[in-house]
């Protein structure tokens, strides 16, 4: 059920649209599930309306799918998607390091570099949730970093998506061991200022990522 007291008086449909679409990025709603309307209104405490009316936005976003007679589902998502998601990053956080580069302050380095060894420390745990979120955290602060609105703007999009494919593969790729090390030469390159640099090992970051979807992904996201 939706905590009102929290959310500050906004509109319910913004909140309940909100809630849904974190459910299916993160995983809670699986792909293929089926959306009930009556089931989804019991569960967060309101009317069907806003419900129905989250449902529409979030089919425009293609996170959802509505089959006529048959109803909404959470959209699938296959390698395709997967790839052409990782495609776009490439350049997106490659211009973002690049940006950080030049303009990062030494405390904000400091802070990325924290978040980076929260990172470690989850993928030496093994704690899926974490290195999720310490994922999710480290790459949209440079790009908040980059002090680039627009950038800002697109990437928040694109890293949604991406979210929703980190919780798909997440538990059974073994790629992340690595990602720290990668995580450091980002961290590095924007300490150093060193421009094409950054740009570069962020690209690569991205890039062994898609590789590596690519080559493992093929027979469970086909």
């Amino acid at each position: 059920m939706l905590n009102f007291d929290l959310q500050n008086h906004r509109p319910l449909r913004e909140i309940v649209y909100e809630q849904l679409k974190m459910q299916i990025l993160r995983g809670k709603i699986v792909p293929g599930t089926r959306m009930m309307e009556v089931e989804l209104a019991d569960e967060m405490g309101v009317s069907r309306t806003p419900v129905r009316e989250a449902i529409r936005k979030l089919e425009k976003e293609g996170l959802v799918t509505i089959e006529p007679r048959k109803g909404a589902y959470a959209s699938d998502i296959s390698l395709r998607d997967m790839v052409d998601t990782l495609e776009v990053r490439e350049d997106l956080e490659g211009l973002a390091a690049a940006l950080a580069a030049e303009r990062m302050t030494d405390e904000q380095i400091q802070e990325l570099t924290e978040i980076s060894k929260k990172y470690r420390e989850a993928v030496k745990n093994s704690e899926t949730e974490k290195m999720i979120s310490y994922d999710e955290q480290f790459h949209r602060y440079i790009v908040a970093c980059s002090g680039n609105k627009t950038l800002l703007q697109i990437s928040g999009t694109v890293q949604e998506l991406a979210l929703r494919f980190r919780y798909l593969y997440y538990d059974d790729f073994s790629r992340y061991e690595f990602m720290p090390v990668e995580h450091q030469r980002i961290i590095d390159a924007i300490s150093s200022h060193n421009v094409e640099e950054a740009r570069n090992v962020a690209d690569v970051h991205v890039k062994k990522l898609k590789e590596f979807v690519i080559r493992e992904g093929e027979e469970e996201f086909k």
